[in-house]
């Protein structure tokens, strides 16, 4: 049945004001985190000290600021490594910090102080991220209410929502969020439960049906029983699925991790190595000293680093100019891998906002005339679906007239007067039972309802007048964005969606997908995620709800759409489409797919000079100002090629 049009009814108004809802944590401040100011004074340090090192300034002008670069920057990744050692691990970044010092060593300073800041802030943007996750993840909790009103046989007791048992009832009055999962035991409202199926309208409530903890009630009140416990409601299970998947490491970075390992084990082995065996046959001192650290630099993974980091970053920062902010380099790399889209609904495809989209008047009345006086009946109604009415009849520039004696019905609609008559609109099955000649209406229902619209009727003086369709309108260019993913992933991309069925086909049929799974609770989407992903996919999920906040985690990538999403969706994500374009998500695929390409190029370039200086250090006599020389120039070039992704040219070739 349609949802519909139902306001507060006249008994909620001497109903008790609903407590405010409980007040979600504050994001963690950018320099809340110690990694961060670290990170920023070691940046601050290098960024001053790096222009007077090269203009010849004194030492003592720069000397100071290289050894706060490398104090800021380098001891929690020193003391990390050290640490890591104890457990028999030997971490990259202890390397880093090693060749760093070995670099000031011999003189090298900027070498070292480089490393240094590019690790630091590096590790300083994954704190970050880590901690405005588990802030949003934590700030869900609080949309189930803290405490409940518990029916007992003496009357009624507030309780903590935590104590309540399997089998209590509880009373949630209008405006109020449910307090757990359970049976509506009595009563009849419409709840906004979008946060957990994604459905952009309000659900119709009654005797017998489910309701979620952390939804909002409408107008009228519920006795609802509860059938779970706290710690297993839906938004409990959401929490949950969200951690578990944000812990978790994809195979490549636990591959990367292994390569890491391998790497600096072997640089160091190499460096000890050649430092004692010549000692041993009584080589001098110093110029095996000398040998030995200009080994540590030239094999130090600079160019490597740099080979990955400018191409995504450049990547980051023009997907930013152009509205699509990408959390990480690691988030900008695995978007251009995915193989598999998924796509919500709600507030993704669609806008997230019911419209009329169609009015079919009937005999007698004309199409003006009954949308004027139904916007001028719901005009004090706070539904969604009456603002919608209100917006459709204020776009034609019709005017409205004052109406008296309104009042509202959950579950049927609303009744007014109006320029003398009397209008009632709601809903086709409430409001049509009782009317006379409405043959006319009924077809027109079912039609619209066929199309997956919602329906509502309009009655002026209990005359059947018209008959309004409601949808989600299609965002634009949802048709090129849903065909240019799948010719970039090379699969048909999917709709997952809470909604009901009728409505899913319309949305999928509109915007060309023929993949289409209504219906979904949090935990269907994520099944459909890992069910990709055991197939060798990559999955990409675009989303904009709470409800999709464990399908974006499970995923390979996620994006969210910014302007109207949910916390939790725009920390989970990987990407956030801030102006709601989804021709973006593509754009931004594209452009990932193009840095990692420079990605390839540069880790080329990269190994061919590291491996040429490392040849010619272990086999002749590499001077250390043409070993640095080298190990520099493959580092500017591999950043400079990086840094091509920065050109507006580049967004635009990846919109094509």
């Amino acid at each position: 049945m349609a949802s519909t049009l139902a306001d507060e009814p006249t008994a909620a108004a001497t109903a008790p004001a609903p407590p405010a809802p409980a007040a979600l944590p504050r994001r963690t401040r950018l320099f809340a985190l110690p990694e961060v100011r670290w990170a920023a004074l070691a940046l601050l340090a290098f960024l001053i000290a790096f222009p007077l090192d090269l203009m010849g300034a004194p030492a003592w002008a720069w000397g100071p600021l290289y050894a706060v670069c490398y104090a800021a920057g380098g001891w929690e990744p020193g003391w990390a490594g050290l640490t890591a050692l104890r457990e028999r691990t030997l971490d990259v970044d202890l390397l880093m910090v090693v060749a760093a010092i070995g670099a000031a060593a011999i003189g090298q300073y900027l070498d070292g102080g480089l490393l240094i800041v590019i690790f630091a802030v590096s590790g300083a943007l994954e704190a970050l991220a880590t901690r405005r996750t588990e802030d949003s993840v934590r700030g869900l909790l609080d949309l189930a209410p803290s405490t409940a009103v518990r029916l007992t046989a003496d009357g009624e007791e507030t309780v903590a929502a935590t104590a309540l048992a399997v089998g209590d009832t509880v009373l949630v009055r209008p405006g109020e969020r449910l307090p757990a999962d359970g049976t509506v035991h009595d009563g009849a409202s419409e709840v906004d439960q979008a946060s957990i199926t994604g459905e952009p309208l309000p659900a119709e409530k009654r005797t017998g049906d489910t309701v979620f903890a952390g939804t909002l009630n409408g107008t009228g009140a519920l006795r609802v029983r509860v059938d779970k416990d706290a710690s297993e409601s839906v938004i409990a299970r959401i929490v949950t699925m969200v951690e578990e998947a944000s812990g978790t490491k994809a195979p490549t970075q636990l591959f990367i991790e292994k390569i890491e390992q391998r790497y600096s084990v072997g640089v160091v082995v190499a460096t000890l190595a050649l430092f004692a065996v010549p000692l041993a046959f009584g080589a001098d001192l110093t110029a095996t000293l000398l040998r030995a650290m200009t080994f540590m630099i030239v094999a130090s993974p600079c160019a490597v680093v740099l080979a990955t980091m400018p191409p995504l970053l450049s990547a980051i920062a023009n997907a930013g100019r152009h509205g699509v902010l990408v959390k990480s380099a690691v988030a900008m790399e695995r978007l251009g891998s995915v193989t598999r889209v998924a796509m919500d609904k709600t507030g993704t495809l669609t806008e997230g906002t019911p419209r009329v989209a169609a009015v079919q008047a009937l005999p007698g009345f004309g199409e003006d005339e009954a949308l004027a006086a139904a916007a001028a009946a719901e005009l004090p109604s706070e539904h969604p679906l009456a603002r919608a009415v209100v917006t459709a009849a204020r776009e034609r520039g019709l005017r409205l007239t004052d109406a008296a004696d309104f009042s509202s019905v959950p579950g049927r609609g609303v009744r007014a007067e109006v320029g003398g008559r009397t209008v009632r609109v709601g809903s086709p099955t409430a409001l049509l039972d009782s009317s006379d000649g409405a043959d006319d209406a009924r077809k027109a229902v079912a039609a619209y309802e066929d199309e997956g619209r919602t329906a509502v009727v309009v009655l002026i003086d209990d005359a059947p007048a018209a008959v309004l369709a409601l949808a989600d309108r299609l965002r634009a260019g949802a048709p090129g964005a849903v065909a240019r993913l799948r010719a970039l992933a090379g699969a048909e991309p999917a709709l997952l969606t809470g909604d009901n069925a009728r409505t899913a086909a319309r949305t999928a049929d509109e915007s060309g997908m023929t993949d289409v799974r209504a219906g979904l609770l949090p935990e269907d989407k994520v099944a459909a995620v890992h069910a990709w992903q055991r197939e060798g996919e990559r999955v990409l999920v675009v989303g904009d709800g709470v409800n999709d906040a464990p399908a974006l985690a499970a995923a390979d990538s996620g994006v969210a759409m910014g302007r109207a999403g949910s916390d939790l969706a725009l920390e989970t994500a990987d990407a956030v489409v801030v102006r709601d374009e989804i021709g973006a998500v593509p754009t931004v695929v594209a452009l990932s797919r193009r840095a990692r390409k420079l990605v390839t190029q540069n880790l080329v370039i990269a190994s061919v000079c590291i491996g040429g200086l490392v040849v010619w250090d272990l086999a002749g006599h590499l001077p250390l100002p043409l070993g640095v020389l080298g190990h520099e120039g493959s580092t500017v070039l591999v950043g400079l090629n990086g840094l091509r992704l920065l050109r507006a040219a580049a967004w635009r070739r990846a919109a094509v």
